[in-house]
């Protein structure tokens, strides 16, 4: 009896234990209740029962319409009647990894963003088919737009799906360079796969694997190199030292930083970047001076950047709300009480600037730190109330767009909260229960091997 559509994706993806497989249940579950309604959607779950059914093609029909609008999100552009029928041989092998004309949407990749994405790939495909060359101006500039949305977008979808779809991408460029395009395009070329391992370094930090980002990010800047952009070299330097930074090794950001800073960007922010995270990364190690000072630095170098400065904008630009929050955590990092007032006024600026954006362009992962650093500060003086109103706000954009730096953040609070006086009061227990269940309920790692 040949396999469902379902039984193939749920193999494919490696979501064959019951665990797993509620774990991405719930999450879309969460997403889809925080983001179309109704709130009592975030509490769906699935019986293992009924999960082997799926995942071994027994199931006969479809599943109730809760269960519908959850599965249809989670195997999106896949049409949920399709979910549970019987995959002809020529999409298996598409599944497989073996290429037919027929079955090109279906080994595009799954997980695609939604059935209209996955059509304009197809054309794109076609159009370069077209142009008899390895490499062309369609190509190209199909693959500049491409990019331009990923990095537009980045800070507002989940990480997991734009890993796929950016990993797709990149191995796209890489098939490029390998071929024989003309010259004038070599440096284009290396320009987009250097931008794609950057969001791929980006994406890797973001679920909590240093390692892989590291790896992504040395790569990055190879292909800085070989393009010669001093702006994705300054931009991948900044992203060496955030990493660096966030895994507890501050000299080795600061000096990464000053690296970046030998290479004068063609324009962009890259080197307000440069200085705020060498700022932070100067204030974990308790260095007030030079702290004070790369804050001086980054303001000085803002006052020269125009509003359309960046080339590509979106996840590789550093806005002044971004600038705002690596001050707080600068200040929250020197402690004492007039950095601590400062470190409010900075974080709730830059909350407020986050918070005015268009839905569709918030920052949420960053909107979700300056919060943290707000809630700090305000924990610190001892506003409860006022630090558990940010916090909150925080567990419910981090359930729906997760990132490790949140969570980190989120467990330090946990941390700092069972150590003040107000510990034991009914806000503080409450808070404590919250912030638990939520480090329960969410998990963003990538089957073991995907990251790479």
């Amino acid at each position: 009896m040949d396999p469902t559509f379902i039984q193939l994706l749920i193999n494919e993806r490696g979501w064959q234990q019951y665990e797993v497989f509620l774990r991405h249940y719930r999450e879309a579950a969460q997403y889809l209740a925080a983001a179309e309604g109704p709130r009592s959607l975030a509490t769906a779950s699935i019986e293992k029962r009924q999960f082997l059914r799926w995942a071994h093609g027994e199931m006969r029909g479809t599943p109730r319409a809760e269960a519908r609008r959850i599965l249809a999100h989670l195997f999106r552009p896949i049409p949920i009647d399709q979910l549970f029928s019987t995959a002809p041989d020529a999409r298996v092998a598409a599944l497989d990894g073996t290429t037919t004309r027929s079955s090109a949407w279906v080994q595009d990749d799954p997980r695609a963003e939604d059935a209209v994405m996955a059509a304009a790939n197809e054309s794109a495909h076609f159009a370069a088919q077209v142009e008899g060359s390895n490499v062309g101006p369609h190509t190209m500039e199909q693959l500049e737009a491409d990019i331009r949305r990923i990095v537009t977008t980045y800070p507002n979808r989940p990480v997991q799906p734009v890993f796929h779809e950016v990993r797709n991408l990149r191995n796209r460029s890489f098939e490029l360079l390998e071929g024989r395009q003309p010259p004038r395009y070599t440096r284009d070329l290396y320009m987009a796969a250097g931008v794609l391992c950057g969001v791929l370094a980006n994406a890797s930090f973001d679920l909590g694997r240093y390692d892989a980002a590291e790896t992504q990010a040395r790569t990055a800047f190879m292909c800085g190199e070989l393009a010669g952009h001093n702006g994705l070299r300054a931009w991948v330097r900044g992203l060496q030292a955030l990493i660096a930074y966030w895994d507890g090794r501050a000299a080795d950001a600061v000096r990464l930083a000053e690296a970046g800073s030998g290479f004068t960007p063609e324009e962009g922010t890259a080197q307000i970047r440069l200085a705020s995270i060498k700022a932070r990364a100067f204030g974990q190690l308790g260095r007030t001076t030079d702290a004070v000072a790369a804050l001086a630095e980054a303001d000085r170098l803002r006052e020269g950047v125009t509003a359309d400065d960046d080339v590509l904008g979106g996840m590789m630009a550093f806005p002044r709300e971004k600038q705002l929050f690596y001050t707080s955590t600068t200040h929250l990092w020197l402690g004492g009480g007039q950095q601590l007032s400062d470190a409010e006024e900075a974080a709730e600026e830059a909350v407020n600037l986050f918070d005015a954006a268009e839905s569709g362009k918030k920052r949420l992962g960053e909107m979700c730190l300056a919060r943290m650093d707000l809630a700090t500060a305000r924990l610190n003086r001892g506003d409860l109330e006022g630090a558990a109103q940010e916090v909150h706000a925080v567990l419910h954009v981090n359930a729906q767009r997760g990132t490790e730096s949140v969570r980190k953040r989120l467990r330090h609070f946990r941390r700092d909260l069972a150590l003040t006086a107000a510990a034991g009061t009914a806000t503080a227990i409450g808070l404590r229960e919250a912030l638990v269940v939520h480090e329960d309920r969410t998990s963003l790692e990538l089957s073991p091997g995907d990251p790479h």
